[in-house]
């Protein structure tokens, strides 16, 4: 029960680095080294983030002007969905992140889509109702004017291999030692817990803690310490991606698109160098030749000769991310697939977890149980978002959509909250109630199933809106407008870092 004198971070990826940058700040008189292989590469295709990026910089004292022109980054407000819904007039949905204007606004989305559910016909599509929408649409930043009340959080893209080096910089300046080898062996001591690693060289290199941040391959948490992994397979159909770059236009758009494919869908990532292209798709479905095509055809490059990285992926987590002497960050404790971008998220989340829960117990495995549990609802919450994309498609074009549409497959708290969609007398109140928004509140729910057109059809002769409905939306249309006259826009945002 004593704060450990030397921890070792096995791994360079983003979340090793992360983890470097978290642990020197947080305990700057523990000795923290980062063992990584110049024979191993980075996955790296990661960039784009929640507001929890944010979180991370500033827990370590990072301002934007000093890592985003160094990582050719751009702002991002939300998500556009493009094409996973055929409903006429629901083919594309925004999904904000979240602004404390939404409170003045969002009652009103409410009521609409509780009108609608009544056959009624209201205003019900999320685009007329959130902040960052406008913004976007009018490709403004999320920077608001000193004058402006009202916080409003975003999230970022960027070069991720930039990313690690930035952040592999700054923890060296801060004192991190840094070690290059090859892990062959894994010993572990008389307790089970993992006592030295042997390299390559032959040599041993011995800790108090260790840090897993070997990808998907874990050598320490599922290799060594034996911990057992939870595929999401049953709950999630894509297991590959592949991954092209294009150059990017003037106007930078602050904002990442999703668009379905025949088998998955197209991510479109605007740095300020290029666009991040990928296809995430079935290989039960489509070979990844074929999805190749598919994905070359979607962006114009049918002539052109741009390489393209295949990558296959892991979906669920592992059972434990913190076991005896031994913490797994990034793909070492699990993977989602990227739909919304979460990944850097759960780093920062089961790193700052971590450490809140490690010196509560005086440094022991007191909590170790109680973090474990607190992590693994997160992966849960966010999966139940994922799934719920694919659950609640409305394309009916190939096999691929019409069995995610078909899938029976589903977590409990999934099947609540789509039932509390279609039933409940208030879908907000009655969330709450039930305390199903885990990692999402009832509003991202809503704009993800009002996105899709997911109602009832139409009265036979509809209700008109009342003329106070209408009244409701002109002053909306009208506040959200005047908010965003204290925004920038985001080509200026980004020539002024």
């Amino acid at each position: 029960m004593r704060k450990p004198k030397k921890i070792l971070i096995v791994g360079g990826g983003t979340a090793g680095w992360m983890a470097a940058n978290m642990l020197v700040a947080r305990w700057g008189d523990v000795q923290v080294s980062l063992l990584e292989s110049s024979d191993i590469g980075i996955v790296g295709v990661g960039e784009g983030s929640t507001p929890h990026l944010k979180l991370f910089f500033d827990s370590i004292g990072v301002k934007e002007s000093e890592w985003m022109p160094r990582c050719n980054a751009t702002y991002k407000n939300g998500i556009y969905f493009s094409e996973w819904s055929h409903v006429p007039g629901y083919n594309s949905y925004f999904h904000p992140f979240p602004a404390q204007v939404d409170e003045l606004t969002v009652p009103s989305f409410f009521h609409n889509i509780k009108a609608r559910m009544q056959g009624i016909e209201a205003p019900a599509h999320p685009d007329n109702y959130f902040l960052e929408s406008y913004l976007t649409r009018h490709n403004l930043g999320p920077l608001a004017a000193e004058s402006f009340p009202f916080s409003v959080l975003y999230g970022y893209h960027f070069d991720s291999g930039l990313l690690g080096e930035f952040l592999a910089e700054r923890a060296v300046a801060k004192g991190l030692h840094r070690i290059n080898g090859t892990v062959t062996e894994v010993l572990l001591d008389e307790d089970g817990a993992v006592g030295s690693l042997r390299l390559d060289d032959d040599s041993l290199v011995e800790a108090d803690f260790f840090v897993d941040c070997s990808g998907a391959r874990s050598l320490l948490l599922q290799d060594a310490l034996k911990v057992s992994f939870k595929s999401y397979r049953e709950n999630l159909f894509n297991d590959s991606a592949v991954v092209i770059p294009t150059t990017i236009p003037d106007v930078v758009t602050p904002a990442t698109r999703s668009t379905a494919l025949s088998n998955g869908w197209a991510w479109q990532i605007p740095l300020t160098n290029r666009y991040g292209n990928g296809y995430v798709f079935s290989s039960d479905y489509i070979m990844p030749d074929r999805a190749e095509q598919e994905l070359r055809e979607h962006l114009g490059l049918l002539d052109s000769d741009v390489e393209a990285r295949h990558l296959r992926m892991s979906i669920g987590r592992v059972d434990k991310h913190w076991a005896k002497n031994c913490l797994a960050v990034g793909l070492s404790q699990g993977f989602i697939e990227p739909l919304e971008a979460t990944a850097l998220a759960l780093c920062y989340e089961t790193i700052k977890h971590f450490l809140d829960h490690f010196e509560k117990g005086q440094f022991s495995n007191q909590y170790e149980k109680a973090f474990n549990q607190v992590i693994n609802n997160k992966f849960e919450g966010i999966r139940d978002y994922i799934v719920a994309h694919y659950k609640a498609n409305q394309r009916t074009d190939t096999q691929y959509w019409r069995d995610n549409a078909a899938n029976t497959q589903l977590p409990d708290r999934l099947k609540a909250i789509l039932y509390l969609w279609t039933h409940s007398k208030n879908f907000a109140e009655e969330m709450e109630a039930q305390k199903l928004g885990v990692s999402y509140q009832a509003k991202s729910w809503a704009c993800l199933l009002a996105g899709y057109g997911i109602f009832p059809a139409l009265q036979d002769a509809p209700a008109k809106a009342q003329p106070d409905v209408e009244q409701g939306m002109d002053e909306i249309t009208d506040f959200i407008r005047r908010c965003g006259l204290n925004f920038q826009n985001h080509n200026q945002l980004l020539a002024q870092l």
